[in-house]
């Protein structure tokens, strides 16, 4: 029933007014996000409520925040912020994004965050190394050429032209083995029968032409998945996920300036 409530109301919104409304009955939905941008973090906790799901894969929490949150009062934002250390994790303000972990109530919660020292060994040696005998059964293997030239380039761009080129091919596979942590944590919630899963991340990692989404559909394609994409300005093109919502950037400096001097 509120999946029919929210899809008539986005009808009656009218054109440019719509509110995105996932179909129902999906395995794992992926909310992408611009991680400091409070209009993305909103439309989480609406998809999460809409949703309400089993599981929820963290990119920004490890699995000893998850295992920290327990006994805590997930209403309270201080205490819970208190509990996963928070303002020591490098991620933005929490108030961005308690609302999403209010919104999924008692739903289980899974940390998806690279351990350093596989994070180290995927930028030296490749994801595939990284993940020894987890690689099974998922295509961690050498990219096409000219699929390692544009996650390359993407990779350039998203570090202000500024990495030198023979650190990009790490940057990949470090992307990659994100990739592969959250796409391998919300196959397993699905398979323990702890489905629907939302995936809370960035939207480089939410794309189904090189994201968790991908991993997902050549690896598990039975596990049906769909994408969020969530921008700021309007789309270029046909944009690479089930669907796109769009905000204005919010004040920041200019993320180019740490690179510069």
């Amino acid at each position: 029933m509120k999946w029919m409530i929210a899809l008539t109301l986005a009808l009656l919104a009218g054109p440019g007014m719509a509110e995105v409304v996932p179909p129902p009955g999906m395995d794992v939905y992926v909310l992408g996000e611009v991680h400091d941008n409070p209009a993305h973090h909103a439309e989480q906790a609406r998809l999460v409520a809409l949703i309400a799901p089993k599981t929820v894969v963290w990119e920004m929490l490890t699995p000893e925040q998850v295992a920290a949150m327990a006994g805590v009062d997930r209403t309270d934002r201080a205490a819970m912020a208190q509990a996963l250390d928070w303002a020591n994790s490098g991620w933005p303000d929490f108030a961005l994004y308690h609302p999403i972990l209010a919104a999924a109530g008692e739903a289980a919660h899974r940390g998806a965050t690279v351990p350093r020292p596989d994070l180290r060994k995927a930028i030296g040696e490749g994801a595939a190394a990284a993940l020894g005998d987890r690689a099974e059964g998922w295509p961690m293997g050498p990219l096409a050429p000219a699929e390692q030239e544009a996650r390359e380039a993407e990779q350039r761009a998203a570090h202000c032209n500024a990495l030198p080129e023979d650190l990009l091919p790490g940057m990949v596979e470090a992307q990659r083995m994100r990739d592969w942590s959250l796409a391998a944590l919300a196959v397993a919630a699905v398979e323990a029968g702890k489905g629907p899963v939302v995936v809370i991340t960035g939207s480089g990692h939410a794309r189904k032409d090189s994201g968790a989404p991908a991993l997902i559909a050549a690896a598990h394609p039975e596990v049906t998945v769909w994408s969020l994409g969530q921008i700021e300005g309007a789309p270029e093109g046909d944009e690479p996920y089930d669907a796109v919502q769009t905000a204005p950037a919010p004040e920041r400096e200019d993320p180019c300036r740490a690179f510069s001097g």
